[in-house]
């Protein structure tokens, strides 16, 4: 056996070998089918943070204009002015009591002399707008979700298109060493891992923000029922 050159193939794959984990070397070795998976992914993952950030923020004023809508509500007395500020404002509770009160007026201007009907229209007009303004804030997660549960199996494609290759340079080589292997399986389990780190914050983000929604629409139904009593009062009283 031929020791000096056993040891000099030995040096050489010691020295090619990477001292460490790097993302971008991973990425540049790869494929052109797995750097298009692991592009795919990454705008996918930076379409997340973005959705998680802007909701964030976008429920936190919608909850702090409604509250303050709500409190004005019960104390202003000019409510159509009210209402057109705040619905001009993207307020949903606006929203909601003016559907329920456009319909109480639409029914006593046309003379109806079934209170009970007449209040049924009105609790149909509150409850479908409150669904509408929850099924308006849930749309806006549908990325979440989809992304959740797609991403980790676009990752996975990109893995097993990634052993496919190495095992394509392995039969062009003839070579199975460990050395011609290792970096395109690394190159293709990179791909999972970042199916991964677009699917978890989705899975986790999507949960969160849809019991934030839900939270939301809660409260907008328990306005909505409150808005129903006074309409029924003044029905009542004539």
């Amino acid at each position: 056996m031929d020791f000096p050159n056993v040891i000099s193939l030995h040096n050489v794959i010691v020295a090619a070998a990477p001292t460490r984990l790097d993302p971008l070397e991973l990425f540049l070795d790869a494929d052109i089918v797995v750097q298009l998976v692991i592009i795919g992914l990454v705008l996918a993952s930076v379409w997340v943070w973005a959705i998680i950030f802007g909701f964030t923020l976008r429920m936190k004023r919608t909850r702090t204009r409604a509250d303050a809508f709500e409190e004005d509500f019960w104390t202003n007395e000019d409510v159509d002015s009210l209402l057109d500020a705040r619905r001009r404002k993207d307020n949903p509770s606006a929203r909601v009591a003016a559907a329920g009160i456009s319909e109480f007026r639409r029914s006593h201007k046309a003379g109806l002399k079934d209170p009970v009907a007449a209040r049924g229209r009105v609790a149909q007009a509150l409850e479908g707008q409150v669904a509408h303004e929850a099924d308006t804030l849930a749309n806006r997660l549908n990325f979440l979700a989809t992304t959740g549960a797609v991403a980790p199996f676009v990752g996975l494609f990109g893995t097993v298109w990634g052993i496919m290759n190495s095992f394509f340079q392995i039969g062009m080589q003839q070579n199975s060493s460990l050395a011609v292997v290792a970096p395109g399986i690394a190159e293709a389990l990179f791909a999972t891992a970042i199916g991964l780190f677009a699917a978890i914050p989705a899975v986790i983000a999507y949960n969160r923000l849809s019991n934030t929604v839900n939270t939301f629409e809660a409260c907008l139904q328990r306005f909505a029922d409150r808005v129903h009593a006074q309409v029924s009062r003044e029905m009542e009283a004539g």
